[in-house]
């Protein structure tokens, strides 16, 4: 199994201004280009792209090619079920939204220590249990945005699950908010493969500050900042998998040039990236992924991932950042308006101080 899989989280847009408007001709052609390539798994999930990348998988992956061709991962989404029937209702409907009758790998999705009281209280983990006795399921885990502490706990109390994905790059790897090195460590202890998400953290280890991609390009000319950061996460041992959430097809192209044939980073290249990591925090790039869990609640309809993207843009010295701004402010909130409700701060899973952040980027 080739370690890169294709992330259904950003795929591409007719609108971009419009989340649930996915390009469904570009989709399949970069779906088929990634078999076509040897590569085989997809991941969606309940609540991407505004509730459309499950049917958007369905039309251009599961009534176009064969089931045994590629494997599927979705995930039970926990900030939704409210109550017990709420599990097999919404499991049913992700399976019919896919059109198909069962997935490879199935995750209970950003498991915390709250929504570990609420699977265990609504037994989600005994109804996903039967699920894989009926090869409904074929292989059980989860994903995680918490405290190593956290993991180790889920990990003990549950060691039926299988697998566990984990947002892992080495930005956050010493990252004391992510965790990243200590959930990875806590993962190996209990003997779990592991499947990487946001290895480029949403893209901003995909554009970053000319002095970083000049040292990387000095290192390996032809090797792009991304390729640096997906290759880390995968060098690493017991990771199984690596996500990229890919929206065009340059993007994917780039992704599976060095992927294909992967080759795990040496001793000095990480070393160099670690050098990145400490350039990169220095130069005040806002380290948003894009997830849009802010975005849901926010009283002033305020799009914060458009904003920190051009704020962004702006710091990495590209030149259409103020037509970004523009286009992230037309008939919506502005980053002035923000009432500092910190909605937006408890559903990050980065941690990001947004409401600090918003604040600069109303004087940008």
């Amino acid at each position: 199994m080739k370690k890169l899989g294709f992330g259904c989280m950003r795929l591409p847009l007719n609108d971009k201004k419009n989340n649930g408007d996915i390009n469904t001709d570009e989709t399949k052609k970069m779906f088929d280009r990634f078999l076509d390539e040897g590569f085989t798994y997809f991941d969606t999930a309940y609540m991407y792209h505004d509730g459309q990348s499950e049917k958007i998988v369905g039309t251009c992956l599961a009534d176009r090619h064969d089931r045994d061709s590629f494997l599927l991962a979705s995930k039970m989404p926990m900030g939704t079920v409210k109550k017990k029937a709420d599990v097999p209702r919404i499991f049913e409907e992700q399976k019919a939204k896919c059109h198909v009758d069962y997935f490879d790998y199935y995750l209970l999705h950003a498991m915390n220590a709250v929504y570990l009281v609420k699977a265990e209280k609504l037994g989600v983990f005994d109804y996903l249990l039967e699920k894989k006795k009926t090869g409904e399921i074929k292989r059980l885990g989860f994903s995680f945005h918490d405290s190593a502490r956290v993991l180790d706990k889920i990990l003990t109390r549950h060691p039926e699950m299988e697998f566990v994905q984990l947002q892992i790059n080495y930005l956050d790897w010493d990252n004391m908010r992510i965790q990243s090195r200590k959930c990875y460590e806590v993962a190996r202890k209990h003997g779990k493969d592991i499947i990487v998400m946001e290895p480029v953290k949403g893209g901003a280890l995909a554009n970053v500050p000319k002095i970083v991609s000049d040292m990387m390009k000095n290192k390996e000319e032809h090797m792009s900042p991304a390729s640096w950061a997906v290759r880390f996460a995968a060098s690493l041992p017991g990771v199984i998998m690596v996500l990229s959430g890919m929206s065009d097809m340059a993007q994917l192209e780039d992704n599976m040039s060095y992927m294909k044939n992967f080759t795990p980073i040496t001793d000095g290249e990480k070393e160099m990236l670690m050098k990145a990591k400490t350039l990169i925090k220095n130069s005040k790039i806002v380290p948003c992924t894009a997830c849009r869990y802010c975005t849901a609640g926010c009283p002033k309809d305020i799009p914060i991932p458009e904003y920190f993207a051009a704020h962004n843009k702006k710091i990495t010295g590209e030149t259409d950042y103020k037509e970004y701004f523009s286009a992230a402010t037309d008939k919506a909130g502005k980053a002035a308006d923000c009432i500092k409700c910190k909605q937006c701060e408890k559903a990050c899973p980065q941690k990001i101080e947004i409401t600090k952040w918003l604040k600069k980027c109303s004087l940008d």
